[in-house]
């Protein structure tokens, strides 16, 4: 049984609330309704999509934490942070990270989303990108949410930063990265 329009605009209100990242795709199956539905319900409501809500966050919740790049140059978008220790970030492949005759995105986005949550985990104003060792598992194609997850590992025999990125869809690594950060309160040989 379908529930009457107040009824589903409260519990879409709530469930948005709770869940900020959840997709109108996701929001459609979950009360058994359209997608455009779920668009006019969130106009009505005032609520942003996916994209403005993921900012809105990143913004509210990183913007003083990021040191070493404004939080506007990490491609996708930051959703946990901890300095010095890991962060998560999503990017959704859209039509400008493809290429148009296949709908299958460009290696370098990938390489962007992993090298800038590489630079921004780091706890300083300044880190660079030493050296890069990666990996692509598999195709990424339009419509599909990369979740790019970066834990800073150790520091190496030259004081630079490790840290190692990991990017999923549904739980399938599709990149991996090693990245060697340097920062500009590196100390040689201590950790």
């Amino acid at each position: 049984m379908k529930k009457d329009k107040r009824t589903r605009q409260k519990e879409l209100k709530e469930t948005i609330e709770s869940t900020p990242f959840i997709t109108d795709e996701d929001l459609a199956k979950k009360f058994g309704v359209s997608i455009q539905t779920i668009r006019l319900d969130r106009m009505e409501l005032s609520i942003p999509e996916l994209r403005e809500r993921i900012k809105s966050v990143a913004r509210n919740e990183w913007n003083e934490t990021v040191k070493a790049l404004p939080i506007e140059e990490v491609i996708g978008e930051i959703i946990d942070l901890e300095l010095d220790q890991r962060a998560i970030s999503i990017l959704d492949i859209d039509r400008e990270h493809v290429f148009s005759r296949n709908d299958i995105a460009r290696g370098h986005h990938l390489f962007a989303q992993g090298n800038s949550l590489a630079v921004a985990v780091i706890n300083d104003e300044l880190a660079l990108t030493a050296k890069a060792e990666i990996r692509f598992t598999r195709q990424v194609t339009k419509g599909e949410r990369v979740v790019a997850k970066a834990s800073v590992t150790g520091v190496d025999e030259k004081g630079r930063t490790v840290v190692e990125v990991n990017s999923f869809v549904d739980n399938e690594k599709v990149f991996s990265g090693i990245f060697e950060m340097f920062r500009s309160n590196q100390q040689r040989g201590q950790e």
